[in-house]
Order: structure tokens, then C-alpha cells, then sequence
């Protein structure tokens, strides 16, 4: 792997801002063939060896947004503040069949909803399934988001998936990326191997990303785009724009030998013509990149005298500022003996990533069984510091996941809360009918008196 941070980002040439456009959906023709138990053994069958069987299937844990680690709800999280949450009534549970699944389930309104409801005029299902959508977008873990699921398919069936994805195409094309985002991410808490869902969602953390500066929400939001562009490309197979995206995603990671084998997939699937002669130029371009990732792999690999014969020739070449060439190299010249050549090669990759830690620690480890305390101790030095700023962003992260969770505890108290006063409420009319029954005839009695007088 070559990771340089400062190099310039790799994109598409024939960047659009539509989240799934004509092209894409022509190369959907056929869902993946299953893998049946026959050949389910170590030998792929014909099918498999063309792509168009699924060869990974991973657990639902991995796959399932509902179950697998939220990395960037905590962005989304603020929009729950829009809603307050009530209960549908016995009656309409009843006349909807959803007792079983909707009885204690917490319902999300919008403050203009919760004006229609007490002014009699109850809710549209379409508006209550969107405050539903949200809610799950927001926050795939929510409680309820199973329950949602169930309402929803059993009122709008299937083609409510269809529905959430639409609006957050619209909103995409509109660049509301947050409410695309949101959108996606309901459609997928419904059926999460929707080919247009999954790969919708990964544009759209995509395009998030590209927009962004701040370097946590840029980490977050393009690991969750690599994370579901592998997964389109596991899951339908036969879908080329996935492995498109996913070969940039490897590249601006320095995968370069990832980035081959996607794109070489997607040259196998694709009928766009524009495409193949990016592509096909773009796999001329990264020859060397993956020939000088092979060298790195062979210095983890500590086949140290290979290495340095692959990454040598690198040393002088137009690839001469990459410092994980130089650092790898470093390494390298160190485990053969030739401290001098490491010392420099080090102090090369100083100079374009001043902040490297584990350059600075082979660094430190040389000066010290050198005898070179003047140095050491200006390494020794640079290193706390440099980790006393990683614990400290530690810190302000855990400091956060922690306010999250407050906030999240505390949304949840006031609705239990708010329950908790309704359903006092409830007991008290149900007792109090024929009191108030008695209470209110003379007070219509003194009216009508009064009527009288005037």
C-alpha cells in the first residue's frame, strides 16, 4: 500500500452530479445468480469465473445498515430535534392491522403535523412515512427503525424503498446532499441489497466528502463511500459503475494494485465507450504506482534485497516525491545494513510529510544506538508532541461520541417522559367522565340563564 496524503486527489473525467443516471441503469439487466450448495465449494463455476455470481456474501452485520457501525449518523443526528413522538390509537391500529406491530412504537410528527392532528384533520400516510424515513435516516439504530420497516411495508409494500429513493435523488440533484443522505439511508434501513439504494448512498457520501475540508468528516464519509461501493460490486456483481467508483476510491488510497483489478472488472461489464478509454488510459497511467507498491509490499514482506531492486530506479524518476517511496526505501536500506542510505531516505520523507511519526521513531532508534543524544533528544521531543496532539484529538472525539450519547439519552427521556404525562392524562379523563359529565349541565344551565336576562 502507498498512502500519500499529499497527493492530489484522482476523479472521474466525466463527473456528473446525478446520483444513478441512463448509463448506469442500462448495465442492470439481470440480478446476480445465486450461489447455489453444488457449487458452493472451492472451485468457481463458469458463472463465477465471468462475475455474475455473488462470490462474498457478508453478514448481516457488515451489511445491513440497521446492524453494522453507524460512521456518520452522528452528522445527521440534529435533524431528530424537528420531530416530537406520540402513539397512533387503538382504532387506527386496529382499521390499519398494525396493533402487532405499532402498539407502545413511539410515532414521529412535525410540528405542523401535530397541529393537523389536534385540529382534527389526522395525517396524510405519505407525510407520516416520510417523518419515518427521517427518523431512520437519521439514525438506523433508532429503537423503532424495525418497526418502521414493518408499518411501511405492510401500508405501501415494496414501492416505499422506490419512493424514499427518489426523494433523495431530487434532493441530490438539488444538492441537499444531507437530505439525500438521509433518504438513502431510510431506502436501504427497508431493503439493504437495493442495487440502486446501496450505490446511491455511496455517491452521495462521496460527493459529502469532496465538499468538505474538515478532515474527520472527510475520514468518516469516505470510508462509508468505500465501504458500499465494495459492497454494490459484491452484492450485483454484474453492475460496472460500481467498480468504476470503487477503483477511484482505491487510487486516492494508493491502492494501486485494487484500483487495477476493479477497473479491470469494470472494462469487462461496461457498454459505455467514454468510460472504457478513461479507464483503459488511467490503468496505462498507474503501471509504475503499481509496480512501486509491489516493492513496498516486499519490504512488509522482508524480502528487503528485492524490494531494493524494485524501488531503486524509483529514487530518480518523476515518482522521486512520494515519501512512502522514500520511506519504504528507508526501511529497506535499514534491515540490509546501510543506516547512511536510511538516515537520508528518512530525512526525505520529513521533508514532504513533516509529521510522520513512524519515520521520526526509526529516526530516534538510530541516534540512540548511534550515540547521537543531541538528535535523539530532538526526536524524542518531536514525538511526545506529536502524540500528545493524537491523544489530545482522541480525547476531543471520545468528548463527542459521549455529548451524542447524552443527547440521544436525553431524547429518549423526554419521550418517556411525555408518555409517561399522556398516559396520566388518559387515566384521569377515563375516571373523571361522570364527574365532569355532573360538573358541566349546571354550568350550561347558568348559561342559558343568563341568555335569559339579557
Amino acid at each position: 500500500m502507498i498512502k500519500d496524503k499529499k497527493s492530489n486527489t484522482q476523479e472521474p473525467e466525466n463527473e456528473s452530479m446525478d446520483i444513478i443516471e441512463s448509463d448506469d441503469i442500462a448495465e442492470i439487466e439481470a440480478e446476480p445468480v445465486e450461489e447455489n450448495e453444488e457449487n458452493s465449494g472451492g472451485k468457481l463455476t463458469f458463472a463465477q469465473s465471468m462475475g455474475i455470481t455473488r462470490t462474498v456474501i457478508r453478514p448481516p452485520e457488515e451489511s445491513d445498515i440497521k446492524l453494522r457501525p453507524d460512521r456518520i449518523g452522528r452528522y445527521f443526528r440534529k435533524y431528530l430535534s424537528r420531530f416530537v413522538f406520540v402513539e397512533f390509537s387503538d382504532e387506527y391500529m386496529a382499521r390499519t392491522k398494525t396493533t402487532d406491530i405499532m402498539k407502545g412504537v413511539p410515532v414521529p410528527l412535525r410540528k405542523a403535523d401535530l397541529k393537523n392532528f389536534n385540529g382534527g384533520n389526522g395525517l396524510d400516510p405519505r407525510d407520516l412515512a416520510e417523518n419515518m424515513a427521517w427518523v431512520m435516516g437519521c439514525d438506523p439504530h433508532f429503537k423503532y427503525t424495525g418497526n418502521y420497516v414493518d408499518f411501511l411495508l405492510k401500508i405501501f409494500n415494496l414501492k416505499i424503498a422506490e419512493g424514499m429513493l427518489r426523494k433523495g435523488r431530487d434532493a441530490a440533484e438539488e444538492e441537499e446532499y444531507d437530505d439525500a443522505c438521509v433518504h438513502f439511508r431510510a431506502c436501504l434501513c427497508v431493503r439493504p441489497d437495493y442495487l440502486h439504494g446501496m450505490y446511491s448512498y455511496a455517491r452521495v457520501c462521496r460527493a459529502m466528502y469532496l465538499e468538505s475540508s474538515n478532515e474527520e468528516y472527510v475520514g468518516r464519509f469516505k470510508a462509508e463511500a468505500l465501504d458500499y461501493f465494495e459492497l454494490v460490486t459484491e452484492t450485483h456483481p454484474r453492475f460496472a459503475q460500481g467498480y468504476y467508483y470503487l477503483g477511484y476510491a482505491y487510487l486516492n488510497m494508493g491502492l494501486y494494485a485494487k484500483t487495477a483489478a476493479a477497473w479491470r472488472w469494470f472494462l469487462k461489464f461496461t457498454r459505455n465507450g467514454k468510460d472504457r478509454r478513461e479507464i483503459r488510459k488511467r490503468l496505462e497511467q498507474i503501471k509504475e504506482p503499481i509496480e512501486i507498491e509491489e516493492g513496498c509490499n516486499l519490504v512488509l514482506a522482508g524480502k528487503n534485497e528485492e524490494a531494493l531492486a524494485v524501488l531503486e530506479p524509483y529514487l530518480d524518476s518523476r515518482f522521486n516525491d512520494w515519501w512512502p517511496l522514500h520511506y519504504y526505501t528507508g526501511i529497506a536500506y535499514l534491515e540490509t545494513g546501510n543506516k547512511a542510505e536510511a538516515v537520508a531516505r528518512f530525512k526525505n520523507v520529513l521533508q514532504r510529510n513533516g509529521s510522520h511519526i513512524e519515520t521520526m521513531q526509526e529516526l530516534l532508534r538510530i541516534y540512540e544506538e548511534s550515540g547521537d543524544k543531541e538528535n535523539a533528544k530532538k526526536f524524542r521531543q518531536k514525538i511526545e508532541m506529536i502524540q500528545q496532539q493524537i491523544e489530545e484529538d482522541r480525547a476531543a472525539r471520545v468528548k463527542e461520541e459521549e455529548r451524542l450519547k447524552r443527547e440521544e439519552e436525553a431524547r429518549e427521556a423526554k419521550f418517556a417522559a411525555d408518555k409517561l404525562r399522556e398516559d396520566k392524562v388518559k387515566e384521569k379523563i377515563i375516571k373523571g367522565d361522570d364527574k365532569k359529565e355532573e360538573q358541566e349541565t349546571p354550568k350550561k344551565r347558568n348559561i342559558k340563564r343568563l341568555d335569559r336576562k339579557h
